[in-house]
């Protein structure tokens, strides 16, 4: 789904004249024709539809100034760009210190407002991530922190919000990769034990030797190499909340001791001559069908029955789709800022692509191509030939290989004489001379009907020719074609180029 940008503004000719503007930039477009709409609808957005607000300052009523004041008391505040006429920007100045994130003059230039709409959105993109960070730093991560709109997801936040109210033990299933780890951070984050420790532990990487004195602890010198005290996940746990992933994997003799602990609060750490009384919440995930496995005699079946009070499935991402193109923005936000790079999104054609992927390795695998893409992204916009991987698997998609860069940067010259009128001397075709000899590639300056071309049609061949050339940098398409970034992207979207290799 694509991101929603609300504009307000009381001028109707000027509302639609920005919602065709910004669709064109592949933004949905919600419209109010005044202050008062506009607030109604922002204190209506509770899923947060709304992801940025163009506002113009001078409106009848209640202007715009006021409703950045009023946004203020507002549970969720998207970003703000506002409008304002030449010889106002302090009016502008005033309202970005009141939060307005940017502003545009009137009257407003397509490129510069396409430009402010996206560094709106990626910085809200990276604060959200920033907040996200932060929250799961001290505990305190809730469902509103994940990326999990779609209707599958749906039942997964409604059982966790219930399970968070209560001390329940939980137990989290679902594929690799899915998000199980999150799901319980979740939980603890919307209990009464949030900003209480939460420890992790995958019984599935843990040695067998090592299950119980990782686990429960145990005294210095009892065995070889217990050089000094150790007080174990559970104790670490204590007043907040003990995640055990892969739980399928725990050794049978560990499952006893972990019945213990869940039966009587208390743990034996190895070694030790008395118990240790601990609080904790337990909750446990598993990708493997623990039915099965109790079948087979691998998983006590008194302990299945203990920990799967309330299960939760979590659905894969290929049952989930429709959050794929709000996981990517998350993704490419978030590796932008730790890489240093300066992307700005993904194209159309790129987006539906991972739209229609099965995902086997779910969101993991979905984190894992955009952090590939974002490292190797020469563009600050991701195409298909950023995900070769995936444009393999799926139909209709193919990665171009743009052509090798010529050793040396060529010359363009027109060859034969300047002719006023017609003559049999003057050139057909533009050459472009070739290094190392190689024969001239060239552009007609001749249509098929022997006319001279328009200078916009040979404009328009050379952006093509340069942007096969340069490899789609389109820093350096633009140094060599001597305008600037701004202009080169206006042009290509009029000759339907839209920033990707073809």
């Amino acid at each position: 789904m694509p991101k929603r940008v609300l504009v307000v503004d009381d001028d109707p000719a000027q509302r639609r004249i920005l919602e065709e503007i910004i669709k064109r930039f592949g933004y949905a477009v919600a419209t109010a024709d005044s202050g008062e709409t506009a607030l109604a609808a922002l204190k209506a957005d509770g899923p947060g539809d709304i992801s940025l607000v163009l506002l113009d300052l001078v409106m009848p009523g209640t202007n715009g100034m006021e409703v950045l004041s009023s946004m203020r008391s507002l549970p969720r505040k998207p970003p703000v760009i506002v409008q304002t006429a030449h010889g106002s920007i302090d009016a502008a100045i005033s309202a970005m210190r009141v939060g307005a994130i940017d502003f545009v003059v009137k009257p407003l230039s397509p490129e510069r407002l396409e430009v402010s709409i996206k560094n709106a959105l990626k910085i809200e993109a990276l604060a959200g991530e920033l907040g996200r960070i932060k929250a799961q730093a001290k505990g305190e991560l809730g469902f509103a922190d994940l990326i999990a709109g779609s209707e599958a997801m749906a039942r997964v936040i409604e059982l966790g919000k219930r399970a968070a109210n209560s001390a329940i033990p939980v137990l989290i299933e679902g594929e690799s990769g899915v998000g199980k780890e999150l799901i319980a951070r979740a939980i603890q984050g919307e209990s009464v034990r949030a900003g209480k420790p939460f420890v992790t532990v995958n019984c599935g990487a843990i040695p067998e030797n090592l299950v119980e004195s990782i686990l429960f602890g145990h005294e210095k010198g009892f065995f070889t190499g217990a050089s000094e005290k150790r007080i174990g996940k559970f104790v670490e746990a204590d007043q907040g909340t003990l995640f055990l992933d892969e739980i399928g994997e725990l050794p049978l003799d560990a499952q006893v001791k972990l019945l213990g602990a869940l039966q009587d609060g208390q743990i034996d750490p190895v070694g030790a001559k008395q118990t240790v009384k601990v609080d904790f919440r337990l909750i446990s995930a598993t990708n493997q069908n623990l039915i099965e496995l109790v079948t087979q005699g691998r998983f006590r079946e008194d302990l299945y029955y203990r920990l799967n009070v309330c299960p939760i499935w979590v659905p894969p991402l290929r049952e989930r789709l429709e959050d794929v193109p709000e996981l990517v923005r998350h993704f490419i936000a978030r590796f932008d800022a730790e890489e240093g790079k300066r992307i700005d999104g993904i194209d159309p054609d790129a987006s539906a692509m991972l739209g229609r992927y099965t995902w086997p390795g779910n969101i993991r695998q979905l984190e894992n191509a955009v952090f590939r893409a974002v490292v190797l992204a020469d563009a600050p916009t991701l195409t298909v030939n950023e995900f070769p991987q995936i444009a393999a698997h799926v139909e209709g998609y193919a990665v171009t290989v743009p052509p090798a860069p010529a050793p040396k940067d060529p010359v363009p010259r027109i060859e034969g004489p300047v002719m006023l009128g017609e003559s049999a001397d003057a050139p057909a075709t533009i050459h472009l001379p070739q290094a190392n000899g190689k024969d001239a590639i060239g552009i007609s300056a001749l249509s098929d009907s022997g006319e001279i071309r328009s200078l916009e049609a040979v404009e328009a061949d050379m952006i093509r020719l340069a942007f096969g050339r340069y490899r789609g940098r389109m820093t350096e398409i633009a140094k060599r074609l001597g305008i600037g970034r701004s202009t080169l992207y206006r042009k290509m979207r009029e000759i339907g180029l839209e920033a990707r290799a073809n």
